[in-house]
């Protein structure tokens, strides 16, 4: 009876190992194998070249670091602005106010909207000559501060930025909602009752039960931001000159740009790894400010 059900529970797992298998640890593989080569996508032949695709990503390609320089400051943006903001609403949302639930609803439609989509009316409204943002300026004595957004080199990265937080901070306002409302309405009386103000309720009860939640919004973030892609090429493609460049476009441009697909595999390894340990970093102030 024992192998009986131990051989059932093998059963039952093992479609969810095949389809992982199959498109997860297979094609991680071969990624690895072909990090080791020199392809171009469409001939047979291959040319091992080592570990001389990983020796150019980290010692000569400036883009790419540009490129990971520039998805960790629209992601310090994000963990800001994104998340303070997202975190405000919910707090909002969360008291007894009027019509809080249509301003749920409001609050997550930006993250469910095609980021295509998203990303083409963004890049309307930001337009040097006919945009609605340098129009609105003028029309209010501000038109010295108009300009083309996203192609100035020293507006472009910070405009990509607002915008990707303003598309992605109803994910956070959710999660936080969520958080909220599981702290006991027992402990805001009691606070309450020992003559504890509004701000004094916030900072000692809400603020210390909501650490883990906002660690975990600021793990998603993370993972999330540094993976973007659809927005930024649906508004820039990469450009001014590489100044809105993200990883992922790096890599789509090493694949289709250059037709070198053994050093674009060489470069998802070298991502993963720093996910992963940002991830793991992550975690350990997790586990810390759980222990606090």
């Amino acid at each position: 009876m024992r192998l009986r059900n131990t051989l059932e529970n093998y059963v039952f797992v093992l479609p969810a190992v095949a389809i992982f298998a199959v498109f997860y640890i297979i094609p991680f593989i071969w990624v690895v194998q072909l990090g080791l080569y020199e392809w171009d996508g469409i001939l047979p032949t291959k040319v091992f070249v080592g570990l001389r695709n990983f020796q150019e990503i980290l010692f000569e390609d400036r883009i790419w670091w540009q490129s990971m320089w520039q998805a960790g400051y629209i992601t310090v943006f994000a963990l800001t602005f994104q998340n303070i903001l997202a975190f405000l609403l919910a707090w909002a949302c969360d008291r007894e106010i009027r019509l809080k639930n249509f301003y749920r609803l409001i609050f997550f439609i930006p993250p469910v909207l095609s980021e295509v989509v998203v990303g083409l009316v963004w890049q309307w409204i930001l337009d040097g000559h006919y945009g609605l943002l340098n129009h609105g300026l003028a029309k209010i004595g501000l038109s010295a501060f108009a300009r083309n957004w996203l192609a100035d080199p020293v507006t472009a990265l910070t405009t990509v930025a607002v915008v990707h937080s303003w598309k992605g901070f109803g994910w956070g306002f959710l999660i936080f909602l969520a958080g909220l409302q599981t702290i006991p309405r027992e402990l805001y009386e009691a606070a309450r009752v020992d003559g504890a103000n509004a701000w004094s309720s916030f900072t000692k009860v809400t603020i210390p039960l909501m650490i883990p939640v906002a660690m975990l919004v600021g793990i998603l973030t993370v993972l999330g931001t540094m993976q973007a892609f659809v927005l930024i090429i649906a508004m820039t493609g990469g450009g001014p000159a590489y100044h809105t460049q993200v990883p992922v476009l790096r890599i789509l441009a090493a694949m289709r740009g250059s037709s070198r697909f053994g050093y674009a595999c060489a470069q998802g390894i070298m991502f993963g790894v720093i996910l992963m340990a940002i991830s793991f970093i992550q975690y350990r102030f997790s586990r810390k400010a759980r222990q606090v």
